[in-house]
């Protein structure tokens, strides 16, 4: 049983200076057509960096990362939070990049769950971290699990939330709405929402359970503003005409997954990886 929904492993490290951080960026941070934007030169040695494997620098001509946190105004001072980080592909940006003067919080699964699954997740997580003090030594973790932990961080603290194509893992639980209350309550007013998802046939019913892993891009936005969040801006940087929605184990027919191994294989890694929108919030300076 945990007794606070607050819960953040700090490693032996050096995490107090990291979030001593947490202080500097003030109050009036906003979302403005002045707001600093990537360090490009230093982006571009994380992103070639030894930290990486190969796989996860193969899969940038589909993810583009660069352009992502471009779009979505990530500077490296900025306190960022990425939800559900798996395996940690963005951790291997995000965490280097915002090491020195920034922030890198990974809204994570509950390493005590009673559920073996997540409960080995999390820690494989942590032990890839551990690792590589050298990248992830100031790197702070927060559970973030519904439907009773949904306070990865002290409300209003984080510049910055991430949330790459996980509206689809949520919706078969009908946590959807929880997990992005729980991003609205972290942000500062004025920060930024970036999300990418599997996007769903336009026009097209969508499925409440979101089976196939697609999810229209009408309906996550209609989704996300319910919670408060206002659109800023769209994005076709990780767009894929060639990806017709119609495969038979759905998203997870096409690379990287490739559910049905040598079936089809040239076909589907032909395709490449889903088509995606990218989306950019804004949480209002002033509660509507």
């Amino acid at each position: 049983m945990h007794t606070a929904r607050i819960v953040l492993i700090r490693f032996s490290f050096a995490l107090a200076a990291a979030l001593a951080l947490a202080a500097c960026s003030g109050g009036e941070s906003t979302v403005t057509a002045q707001a600093p934007v990537v360090n490009g030169a230093k982006l571009a040695g994380v992103l070639a960096g030894e930290q990486r494997s190969q796989g996860n620098k193969d899969r940038d001509q589909w993810r583009h990362p660069a352009e992502a946190l471009e779009f979505f105004g990530i500077s490296d001072d900025k306190a960022v939070m990425e939800i559900w980080p798996g395996g940690g592909w963005y951790t291997e940006v995000l965490a280097p990049y915002l090491r020195d003067s920034g922030r890198y919080i990974a809204a994570s699964w509950d390493p005590d769950s009673s559920i073996p699954f997540i409960r080995d997740a999390a820690a494989a997580y942590e032990a890839k971290l551990a690792e590589h003090p050298e990248f992830y030594d100031q790197t702070e973790i927060g559970v973030l699990m519904p439907p009773d932990m949904l306070q990865p961080v002290p409300a209003g603290s984080v510049d910055v939330v991430l949330t790459f194509r996980n509206i689809h893992n949520w919706m078969p639980r009908g946590s959807q709405q929880m997990m992005l209350q729980a991003m609205y309550n972290a942000l500062k007013p004025g920060g930024v929402l970036g999300v990418i998802e599997h996007r769903g046939v336009a026009g097209s019913e969508q499925d409440p359970k979101a089976s196939t892993g697609y999810v229209n891009e009408d309906f996550a936005i209609e989704l996300i503003e319910s919670v408060g969040f206002v659109l800023e801006a769209r994005s076709e940087i990780n767009a894929n005409p060639a990806d017709t929605k119609d495969h038979p184990e759905g998203v997870w027919t096409l690379p990287p997954t490739l559910r049905l191994k040598a079936q089809d294989q040239d076909k589907y890694l032909a395709i490449g990886e889903s088509d995606r929108f990218t989306l950019k919030f804004v949480k209002p300076e002033v509660a509507d």
